[in-house]
């Protein structure tokens, strides 16, 4: 099995900055590209930024320049830092990584739990 843990969310003022962090563990052989996805209320989810096994990010045009992503591949982590946040971030993010199991032939997607980010004053 594998498992994706995501941590940093919470509450933060407009301008402010908040690093998430999603944690893979379990039968994992290689991860390849990882993303972070949110979704507000009453909106379908979108994908905010990804990044490729060797590193390559691509963001959302809403979060250009503001929001951060990067990886560990030692500790199987993606972190995503946002800065500037306003209230419009304001959503359950949850991470994504395609893993290739030890033992099995295929990658599949897995998924965190999500945490909520507020942005609020």
């Amino acid at each position: 099995q594998v498992q994706l843990v995501e941590s940093g969310g919470g509450l933060v003022e407009p301008g402010g900055s908040l690093t998430l962090s999603c944690a893979a563990s379990g039968s994992i052989f290689e991860i390849g590209a990882m993303g972070w996805y949110r979704q507000a209320p009453g909106k379908q989810r979108e994908l905010v930024a990804g990044i490729t096994s060797d590193g390559s990010p691509n963001y959302d045009e809403s979060v250009k320049g503001r929001f951060t992503i990067s990886r560990d591949n030692a500790k199987n982590t993606v972190y995503l830092q946002m800065n500037s946040l306003k209230p419009e971030d304001t959503a359950v993010y949850n991470c994504k990584a395609a893993v290739l199991r030890s033992g099995f032939p295929s990658w599949y997607d897995y998924w965190g739990q999500g945490t909520q980010v507020t942005v609020s004053s």
